[in-house]
């Protein structure tokens, strides 16, 4: 659908917001895993691939290193694609490194019905065996379908079934912010 089929709501994030929260959580993730030793990213695409180099980024400002950074798409991973009647647009997955013991940090924008996250996991899964696994989302909407709750959360935010979190990223939208639209 269009932009033009919503309506907007509210503003969530502006670009200045988006800044504040990727440092906040760059500085969690470092905290909560006493450092970078062993640590790396995979983020979903699209989005969360990007908001996990922006960490990888600013996590590197903070410690000096680059974390392993992999990118999943888990079109193929989905239980809920023939439902949706939509043929998902596949991408490739990359993860450049072993993920076998690593503690990885599974990154994706929005966290609504847990679905994604399944997905993502089940991919990871068929790579290695992780020593552990936590997620970070940029956005937390509720209404979970699956026992799926983040380690990282961005911003929390209640919503209703019509509407929508949006966020767009200067990398593919030019302009960073999140906003929730009604559908109308």
């Amino acid at each position: 659908m269009s932009d033009q089929n919503y309506k907007l709501k509210t503003q969530l994030l502006d670009a200045a917001d988006f800044t504040r929260v990727i440092t906040r959580m760059a500085h969690e993730m470092i905290e909560n895993n006493k450092g970078t030793q062993n640590l790396a990213l995979i983020g979903v695409r699209t989005r969360g691939e990007f908001l996990a180099r922006r960490l990888a980024e600013k996590i590197k400002s903070i410690e000096g290193s680059m974390l392993p950074l992999g990118i999943l798409d888990v079109s193929f991973y989905r239980d809920d694609t023939r439902a949706k009647l939509k043929q998902p647009q596949v991408q490739s997955t990359h993860i450049p490194f072993d993920i076998t013991d690593k503690n990885i940090i599974l990154i994706d924008d929005v966290l609504y019905t847990g679905r994604s996250v399944r997905a993502a996991l089940d991919e990871i899964m068929d790579f290695g065996r992780p020593g552990k696994v936590e997620l970070a989302v940029l956005i937390d909407r509720g209404h979970r379908e699956l026992p799926i709750q983040p380690d990282y959360v961005g911003k929390e935010v209640t919503t209703a079934f019509d509407e929508e979190v949006k966020v767009k990223m200067t990398e593919q939208d030019s302009v960073d912010e999140v906003i929730i639209v009604i559908k109308g």
